[in-house]
Formats: structure tokens, C-alpha cells, sequence
């Protein structure tokens, strides 16, 4: 099927430009009402293309029949990857497909909708979003373009408005200035409290929204037929885990999920699958060490501004993105284990 592409620019910086998929049928028409609806942006240009001849398809594996999966870079987000730094994938049923995560940039998204174009015609009935993370979430208008509604927990919509705004500046200054461009916040058409079940026709997945964890939005998806658990970000892979919710509603909720049997798990971050619950151990031993570390610190008088310059240092070695995310992490660990 065709797509239509459009070829905009900045109003205010002509020379910024960037070509845009607009999924769904190749209609002229719809240009224009799309570059409305995007104040700052000027239409040069409309053409008719195939998904995968306007974009360069992400890279998927299937990971068990039916279930894809893309390893997003162990890396921050820039120019040169786009935001492409999150574990990305889709479910085909026999009538509809699933997306779970729709990546960090619209250009992502765009690369992703390929991706999946180039394994099925099927409509793309749902995009389900583990949590607010801008790196999972700012692909998300090319999947409500394509007809998706957007599933999430209940608690993102308020989460996401919050921090839209630094959001977008975020993106635009680590992505630099063509990223930003058609990208838009989108939220949930419909939000989950505890759990849902949605039909792919003949293909159940398992929607489950839990408590206060990586944050106070997570949720998780299983597919039924093979065992397989998107996990979002309660589990990472060679990325340090980052706190944005409970360090010790994390541990509660790692213990309760390790009594759950199947076959795999897809992590936020890392490696396209592992095996559960061992490949969430070394996380879990990193939040493990920094309750127990800052618990230490605490018990000894050290203040916030001393500690958090050592809390967790012992496991540098063993991470990627050590030194980025874990004095954010200690800062939060101090905060909440204080008052205990």
C-alpha cells in the first residue's frame, strides 16, 4: 500500500526540513489539515511511497511466532540514532496487530510502522505504552495516524501532561532540530487501573497496570500464546535501571512478578529477550546494593549532598550509562529511605 510523504520545513528556519510519513492511504488531501494542526511548519512537498522506499525499517526479530521485537541502542539519545534507544515491538494476530512502545522520536515511530508493514497488511488496532518515558512514548501520533488506539495506565495521562513540555525541549536539544519536527505528545485513548485483556483475533494479550515502581505509570503485556512478557522498564539489560517512581515499591513489586511463570520477558532496555525471573537478578542486585548502601549512609548522619557522591559506586563496572542515571538514582534512594 502507499503512503503519502510530506516534505516540511520550519517557518521560522526554512533550511530546517525533514520528510514525514503519514500512514494510512496516499491521499493528498490530508497534507495539509496534518501541517495545520503542526503550528511552525511549512509544507514544500507531497509524494506517494511504499512504507519501507520512505523510511529505513527498524530491524526486528522474531523472538517466538508472531511476536517481534527491536533492540533499541544501550545509549542516550542523539542526533545520530534519533532517539532509537528502547526496546520496540509488535504482536500479529490473525486480524490485528499490537504495538508495544512506539520509541523516541517520530522518526522512530515512522521506522517502526515500516517495520511492521514489511510483515503484515493487517490493521494496527493498538499502541500500548509501558509508561511515560519519552523514549517510549514520542513515536506514538504515527500509530494514532494509522487508526491505533493508544492504551496505557491510568496514571500516565496525568504524568505525561506534566512533563510534555520539558519533554519537548529535551528532545530537541539532545536529537537537535530536524527531531522535533511533526513531533507531537499524544495521550492514551484509553487507560487501565488493573487489568485488560485485548483480542488480536485469536491472539490474547494480557494488559497489566502495576504499582508504583520504575514510576508511578508501568504497566506490562503478555502474550498468551507464546509466553512472552513485555516488561517495559521494570527490567533493564546493561542499561543502569533509572528511579522515576519507588526504589523500594520497585523491589516489592520484582518480588511479587519473580513467582510468575514464562518462557521470556522483552526488557525496556538491553537485550531483545531474557529469561525470567534470572535476567532481571543483576538489576535487581543493583537496587538491592543501593537500599542497603543508603540505608548505611543514613544510619552514619551522612547528609543527601555527601552521600550521593558514593552511594552505588562499587557497580560502576558493571553498567553502561553508570555515571548519567545513578546519581539520580541515589538522590531518589536518599529521599525516600530517609523517612522510614
Amino acid at each position: 500500500m502507499l503512503e503519502l510523504l510530506l516534505d516540511v520545513c520550519l517557518a521560522e528556519r526554512p533550511d530546517v526540513c525533514a520528510s514525514r510519513l503519514l500512514p494510512g492511504p496516499c491521499v493528498e488531501e490530508r497534507a495539509e489539515p496534518w501541517v495545520a494542526h503542526r503550528p511552525g511548519l511549512t509544507l514544500e512537498g507531497t509524494r506517494c511511497v511504499e512504507a519501507a522506499e520512505a523510511v529505513v525499517p527498524l530491524a526486528v526479530e522474531e523472538v517466538a511466532p508472531g511476536v517481534f521485537v527491536h533492540a533499541g541502542e544501550v545509549a542516550l539519545a542523539s542526533p545520530e540514532n534519533a532517539g532509537d534507544i528502547a526496546n520496540l515491538g509488535f504482536v500479529v494476530g490473525e486480524e490485528a496487530v499490537a504495538v508495544i512502545d512506539a520509541g523516541g522520536s517520530r522518526a522512530v515511530g515512522e521506522r517502526l510502522y515500516a517495520a511492521i508493514r514489511g510483515r503484515t497488511d493487517l490493521p494496527i488496532r493498538y499502541l500500548i505504552l509501558t509508561h511515560m518515558h519519552p523514549d517510549h512514548v514520542v513515536g506514538a501520533a504515527v500509530f494514532a495516524e494509522a487508526g491505533a488506539d493508544i492504551v496505557a495506565h491510568e496514571h500516565l495521562p496525568a504524568a505525561l501532561a506534566a512533563r510534555a513540555e520539558s519533554y519537548a525541549e529535551a528532545w530537541r536539544r539532545q536529537q537537535g532540530e530536524q527531531a522535533p519536527i511533526g513531533s507531537t505528545i499524544v495521550l492514551p485513548d484509553e487507560t487501565v487501573a488493573g487489568h485488560r485483556t485485548i483480542d488480536l483475533g485469536g491472539r490474547m494479550l494480557e494488559i497489566e497496570a502495576h504499582p508504583t515502581a520504575h514510576t508511578d505509570n508501568d504497566l506490562t503485556v503478555l502474550d498468551r500464546a507464546t509466553g512472552t512478557w513485555f516488561m517495559g522498564d521494570l527490567v533493564f539489560d546493561r542499561h543502569l535501571p533509572s528511579i522515576d517512581g519507588s526504589l523500594l515499591g520497585w523491589l516489592a513489586l520484582l518480588d511479587e512478578l519473580a513467582q510468575r511463570s514464562v518462557e521470556r520477558i522483552v526488557p525496556g532496555h538491553g537485550a531483545v529477550t531474557l529469561a525470567w525471573p534470572q535476567g532481571a537478578a543483576p538489576m535487581r542486585g543493583y537496587l538491592e546494593a543501593l537500599t542497603k548502601e543508603t540505608r548505611a549512609a543514613i544510619a552514619r548522619g551522612e547528609s543527601m549532598g555527601r552521600a550521593t557522591r558514593h552511594l552505588g559506586d562499587d557497580l560502576r563496572d558493571d553498567w553502561q550509562l553508570f555515571d548519567t542515571f545513578n546519581p539520580f538514582n541515589a538522590t531518589a534512594a536518599y529521599r525516600e529511605l530517609e523517612w522510614e
